[in-house]
């Protein structure tokens, strides 16, 4: 019995160390694992006289997360949409959606797919954090094989997180990012951390 128990401890350590990070990696500064600090870094593909990033919160004051800088002479009153992206729950605060202003008139981008639209070419790294949240990924900075990146002039490469079930199960991927296209592929590099129970959040 202690053998059989031995040997699963082995197993289970090989399994959940299969995956090495290259030296040329880098890792992700902590702060870009939080959504709403990557969205200052966002160089839109077109060109915008306005735009902000809001939560569905029905207080104008406490809906806005960022904006950029606003014209004098413009004022925009927009009525809320009924569907945003990153959806969390149901109510208020509960989505996340972008607002522009082109050409004098109000243009919403409240989907995944028009989010990575609005972002266009990959500029920087807390875009690619981004685009990479939009197909459900994640920066986990408790361990390298989810939180580390190389920047190349075609490609931005992550190794990054996704999450599922309860207990939960992290499992890391490798993603390629076009920089031109934003096109993303994803290589699943298998299990790195597991829950032992369902109020467990923190990894060790």
């Amino acid at each position: 019995m202690r053998m059989i128990v031995f040997a699963s401890l082995i197993l289970s350590n090989l399994f959940f160390a299969q995956t090495t990070v290259p030296d040329d990696y880098r890792k992700i500064p902590d702060i870009l694992d939080t959504t709403e600090y990557l969205y200052p870094f966002i160089v839109p593909d077109k060109d915008y006289g306005y735009w902000r990033v809001l939560t569905n919160d029905t207080d104008p004051e406490k809906a806005v997360i960022y904006e950029s800088q606003m014209p004098d002479f413009m004022t925009i009153n927009e009525p809320l949409p009924e569907k945003g992206f990153f959806q969390q729950c149901i109510g208020i605060r509960c989505f996340s959606y972008i607002l522009a202003c082109k050409k004098e008139r109000s243009v919403y981008f409240s989907s995944e797919k028009q989010l990575r639209d609005f972002i266009g070419t990959v500029d920087n790294l807390p875009e690619a954090v981004l685009l990479a949240q939009t197909y459900g990924f994640s920066v986990d900075t408790s361990n390298k094989v989810s939180s580390s990146y190389k920047m190349e002039d075609r490609h931005i490469y992550l190794y990054v997180s996704k999450s599922k079930g309860c207990p939960e199960i992290r499992e890391s991927y490798l993603i390629k990012i076009n920089r031109k296209t934003g096109k993303l592929e994803s290589k699943n590099n298998g299990i790195y951390f597991k829950a032992e129970n369902c109020n467990q959040t923190v990894s060790p």
